[in-house]
């Protein structure tokens, strides 16, 4: 049996080894390292790809969430929504922008931002509202995007892990997750579903005004080299990475399948066990498993962790400490926040390998550990 990896990158990228050293290399020959021509070109792809009129390339995935708030004009104090059960990135950027971050309850099932719980936390000083689509799966955005409307709200979708993803409406349309809201934003690090060779981000927006001022605010602010409308920043997505990105994107598609073969396989083994509960599928939702995180009850998770470990299998915890309990956030008098769902999850999350080149063989052996565990 071959290792197994949480990502296995490498393995990913010898199937495409030709398209991708080639794009590489033809930017390698052009020298245009910085938004070349294959920026441009992959920009375009993602704009078709998502049907959306606008695509912003940037640094990271961090990047991309600051430069959304900054374009949206939000001020020092304006309060934030966003859940607190996410990756740091999220957050610290409001706090860096010295925005209000308002952490709010997630839903126990889908593990995104709870609709209920966010108008519950509207206040005169609301701006915005960040959702996270967790792992893979869709936040219920048409719910967010009616409260958004009621209150004036901005609403910036972080998109980092479920990029490709379906959202079906109730009245049966379809839209890319990350093109709902105002401003949608992504990551292009390794381990994400559409991954660079290092790191990158982009932002999407229909809003023609909002683009502008995104693409500004990365090129330090400037619309005509050197003249500098705003304070804006450095954050830019080099050619080769573009490059790269735009040969993986042709193939994302294909990439979300084979995760959800894992995850299907990973269902069926363990179905009707009374203390493992699967990921759940929205109906709204088309999961594309950037990871596969199960919710333990009554299982020791650290003895499975390790237990895993020492049978060659890994795993991880998304995520140990939820953001009201982070000490950066101390200055927001957030740690007494009573958040019992997200508590609960943290404390009973773990996430198993799931990627686009697992085989049978794998999958049956860590499904066969996992019970093994469980059934001492």
């Amino acid at each position: 049996m071959r290792p197994i990896q949480m990502v296995d990158t490498r393995s990913q990228y010898h199937k495409i080894k030709a398209d991708v050293d080639s794009a590489v290399l033809d930017v390698m020959e052009s020298t245009a390292f910085i938004n070349g021509k294959a920026v441009q070109d992959f920009a375009a792809s993602l704009s078709s790809y998502l049907n959306i009129k606008h695509t912003i390339p940037c640094a990271n995935g961090t990047d991309a969430l600051q430069i959304a708030m900054m374009a949206l004009g939000l001020q020092p104090g304006d309060e934030v929504i966003t859940p607190s059960f996410t990756y740091i990135a999220t957050t610290e950027v409001i706090a860096l922008l010295k925005l209000t971050p308002v952490f709010v309850e997630v839903d126990a099932k889908t593990f995104c931002i709870d609709p209920a719980a966010i108008e519950k936390a509207i206040t005169p000083k609301t701006k915005a509202i960040v959702p996270v689509h967790l792992y893979g799966q869709a936040a219920p955005m048409e719910a967010i995007m009616a409260i958004a409307k009621k209150h004036n709200l901005f609403v910036i979708e972080d998109n980092a892990q479920a990029i490709g993803c379906d959202y079906t409406f109730s009245d049966g349309s379809k839209k890319k997750t990350g093109t709902i809201g105002h401003i949608g934003t992504t990551s292009f690090y390794p381990s994400k579903n559409l991954g660079a060779f290092g790191d990158g981000g982009a932002m999407f927006t229909n809003d023609d005004s909002l683009a502008a001022k995104l693409k500004m605010i990365a090129n330090h602010g400037q619309s005509k080299q050197y003249y500098h409308d705003v304070v804006g920043c450095n954050s830019r997505l080099d050619s080769i990475q573009a490059a790269i990105l735009n040969i993986k994107l042709k193939h994302l598609d294909e990439y979300a399948s084979a995760r959800r073969k894992v995850a299907d396989h990973y269902d069926r083994a363990f179905a009707n066990n009374s203390k493992i509960k699967t990921p759940y599928r929205a109906g709204y939702s088309d999961h594309v498993f950037h990871q596969y995180t199960l919710i333990l009850d009554g299982v020791d998770r650290d003895g499975l962790k390790k237990f895993l470990a020492d049978n060659q299998i890994p795993s991880m915890i998304y995520y140990p400490v939820p953001g009201h309990k982070q000490k950066m956030f101390e200055q927001f008098n957030v740690a007494s926040k009573q958040m019992p769902v997200t508590d609960w999850l943290t404390e009973r999350v773990i996430s198993l390998p799931v990627h686009t080149e697992m085989d049978g063989e794998q999958l049956d052996y860590i499904s066969t550990k996992v019970l093994e565990y469980i059934h001492k």
